[in-house]
């Protein structure tokens, strides 16, 4: 009679049961599927007929002349003369909003923490910006605060003897540049000051008893807390300032030459200016890439602080 040796490890990791899904959870996929699928089509369509377009010649004024064009849209789109400075602008302006709105957005909840007389409404004024339309906004500064002659900075100028500034002129990237950060700065102060509440205020006291300064407590326990909502202020900000376009279109129309012409103005100018819709719809594509390579890299690297902080 043959003893029957028992299994080993290796035979009991294959023979482990396989774990089935609970029929409940497949009908919630199911369920799931009526919603998802619009969803996809509606990325996945536009995107790759915008891809398709890119690789053909196709003029809107002469749809008779098309055909296969390869990489030649992007190569006649990357050795434009409008191209690179596109880039280097967009560049600009994304870093200098991001920068004024971060700064002006952490002061503001640093601020705003504290108890004062009218704060309610104080912060409701703060905010309202966010709630302008963008071409709004955009007519408010060229028409009623920036213009040369008829804007409130010109006629304060005059009352101090300094000649006017034609800032649209003059100065049109910064001009931009002052109006978006003004539309961004309340959305960059509500993640802050909400972020600013979760501060355990005993670490404030500690350190008050311990003789620190305000400027030390700001420097080593309220800038490390907003370390994380100023990543997110950072990431989602990108996203959507490499798509502005209603500021640029109002006030300098990309000009003057390229001075505010950005990527997402350029592949307008393109597609319905020059009504080159292959060429527009590769700078389309390339807009897309860029905002991926960005947005990839504020994830891992907004992750990376959330894990080292855990």
């Amino acid at each position: 009679m043959s003893v029957k040796s028992p299994p080993s490890a290796l035979t009991e990791e294959f023979e482990a049961p396989v774990q089935k899904i609970d029929p409940a959870e497949k009908w919630r996929r199911f369920l799931m599927w009526p919603s998802v699928v619009p969803l996809l089509l509606w990325m996945i369509v536009p995107l790759a007929f915008t891809i398709y377009f890119s690789f053909i010649r196709y003029n809107l004024l002469n749809p008779a002349n098309t055909g296969f064009a390869g990489f030649q849209n992007y190569q006649f789109l990357i050795g434009d003369a409008s191209f690179w400075p596109a880039i280097l602008n967009t560049l600009i302006f994304i870093g200098a909003v991001l920068i004024i709105t971060v700064v002006v957005g952490v002061l503001l909840a640093v601020l705003y923490d504290q108890d004062f007389y009218g704060k309610n409404i104080a912060m409701l004024l703060v905010i309202a910006p966010f709630f302008v339309m963008p071409t709004v906004s955009a007519l408010i500064w060229k028409n009623m605060i920036m213009h040369p002659v008829y804007g409130t900075i010109a006629l304060f100028l005059q009352k101090l003897g300094i000649p006017p500034i034609d800032w649209f002129a003059d100065f049109p990237l910064m001009s931009i540049i002052i109006i978006v950060s003004w539309e961004w700065i309340p959305f960059a102060f509500l993640i802050l000051v909400t972020a600013l509440k979760s501060l355990d205020q005993e670490q404030k006291e500690a350190a008050s008893i311990d003789g620190a300064g305000p400027f030390t407590k700001f420097r080593y326990i309220v800038l490390p807390h907003l370390e994380k909502a100023i990543g997110v202020v950072v990431m989602i900000e990108m996203i959507f300032l490499l798509s502005i376009f209603a500021e640029i279109y109002t006030t300098t129309g990309g000009g003057p030459g390229n001075a505010t012409t950005t990527l997402a103005y350029l592949v307008y100018a393109l597609g319905l200016q020059q009504f080159d819709a292959g060429i527009a719809s590769a700078g389309g594509i390339l807009a897309i890439i860029l905002a991926n390579i960005v947005s990839i890299f504020l994830v891992r690297m907004l992750a990376k602080n959330l894990s080292q902080a855990k």
